[in-house]
C-alpha cells in the first residue's frame, strides 16, 4: 500500500465531490490543478506537481482526502 511521500514538503491533496458532470476539482496544496474524470487524471495532476504515483495506487493512498466519495465515485 502507498504512503505518503516522505517529503516534508509534500502538499495536502483533495478530490473534491463530482460536479453533474461526472467531474471532480482536484486541489493539491492552496491551487486547484483541474477537473479530473478518474484516477488517472488524479495521478496526471500529481505527477505535474512533481509527486509520482501510478494510478493504479491512487485509489489507494491515505495522503489523499478524497471528498463526496472515494476514487470510485465519478457520478453526482
Amino acid at each position: 500500500m502507498p504512503s505518503m511521500p516522505s517529503m516534508p514538503s509534500t502538499p495536502p491533496v483533495v478530490v473534491y465531490p463530482p460536479d453533474e458532470r461526472g467531474g471532480r476539482r482536484v486541489r493539491i496544496d492552496s491551487e486547484i490543478s483541474g477537473m479530473a474524470y478518474g484516477v488517472r487524471d488524479v495521478a496526471e495532476f500529481l505527477r505535474r506537481a512533481g509527486l509520482e504515483i501510478d494510478p493504479s495506487e491512487v485509489a489507494q493512498a491515505a495522503w489523499i482526502d478524497w471528498r463526496g466519495g472515494g476514487p470510485d465515485v465519478w457520478t453526482h
